[in-house]
């Protein structure tokens, strides 16, 4: 369960799994924010709000929670090694972000074991094709796609996230955590 600041429950929660940066990954991805901010300015997301979206459900009622990790229990999904080298834009929302330019077959197992649990648990999600981005920019212009030093992401596990909406933007709460081998 996860309780907002001023300690009221929510409900449904706002779930996504990703992957969560450990701390020196997240400083090397908020460089990467900073440089690619000189390019194409735009909005810079924070540092502690960079992760990569694995899956996302959306309002989900929180008595739907235990299902949900029930069925994610089962995923057996290895470890990986992620680079980050390849900055892109989305003209029609304006996001700039930074991705694989070759994505490991790890991580497209883990998305499909991801979203094969949260069918079996019977919650609705987002089941557009899965394309591996950290989100660094927002409203940012685009243009040219230079040339960045990849950062390099020793991945371990994984975790379920609530989002909450608030004044200062988006806040995020680690629910749980899950272990790769």
């Amino acid at each position: 369960m996860t309780e907002t600041t001023s300690g009221k429950l929510l409900d449904p929660l706002r779930l996504f799994f990703a992957l969560w940066p450990d701390d020196a990954t997240r400083t090397t991805l908020n460089h990467t924010g900073k440089w690619l901010h000189k390019h194409w300015d735009g909005r810079r997301m924070r540092a502690d709000t960079l992760h990569l979206t694995l899956a996302f459900l959306g309002r989900t009622p929180v008595a739907q929670l235990d299902a949900l990790t029930a069925s994610v229990d089962a995923i057996e999904a290895q470890a990986l090694e992620l680079t980050l080298d390849q900055p892109g834009h989305w003209q029609h929302n304006r996001v700039g972000w930074l991705g694989p330019s070759q994505p490991p077959p790890q991580l497209g197992e883990l998305v499909s074991a991801l979203n094969a649990a949260i069918q079996q648990s019977g919650i609705a999600f987002d089941a557009r094709p899965h394309v591996p981005h950290v989100t660094l920019l927002r409203n940012a212009a685009g243009g040219g796609l230079p040339a960045c030093q990849p950062v390099a992401w020793s991945v371990r596990d994984f975790v379920l996230v609530s989002s909450r909406i608030e004044e200062d933007g988006a806040n995020y709460d680690v629910i749980r955590r899950w272990s790769l081998t």
